[in-house]
């Protein structure tokens, strides 16, 4: 029997080895293009408050006032992003939130019913990556 010299760190490897890491790595690398390479959407900030529901593109620059039953919230939009600036409600959790930016995110102002959400536009498709 002949002796195999140590490859990597004192272990031997198999042209067996070689070839299930080489297929490991393509299934990995194909699964994250399939995954991550997807449509890229126009998303949007949509913001519904009691008196309606208003869309707005992510390149919006402006503040936004939104009345609900106990006052006033304040919504500034910038950059793609928006926070709640100020709100009538009393533990200020939405201001605290700080900014959104990406798909699914929110923030709510539950006692003014205020909600503040970015969404990407509708392409047709019925299934994101949340239900799967």
């Amino acid at each position: 029997m002949t002796a195999r010299k140590p490859f990597f760190w004192g272990v031997s490897v198999k042209v067996v080895d070689v070839i299930i890491i080489v297929f490991a790595l393509t299934v990995s690398v194909f699964s994250a293009v399939l995954v991550y390479a997807g449509p890229v959407r126009q998303k949007e900030i949509v913001i519904q408050g009691a008196g309606g529901s208003w869309v707005f593109p992510p390149d919006a620059e402006e503040i936004v006032s939104v009345a609900g039953p106990l006052g006033t919230t304040a919504i500034e939009l910038r950059g793609g992003r928006a926070r709640v600036l100020s709100s009538p409600c009393t533990n200020q959790l939405c201001v605290a939130a700080g900014t959104i930016h990406g798909h699914g995110q929110w923030i709510a102002c539950l006692p003014n019913k205020v909600l503040v959400r970015v969404e990407a536009q509708d392409d047709g498709e019925k299934l994101d990556g949340t239900a799967w």
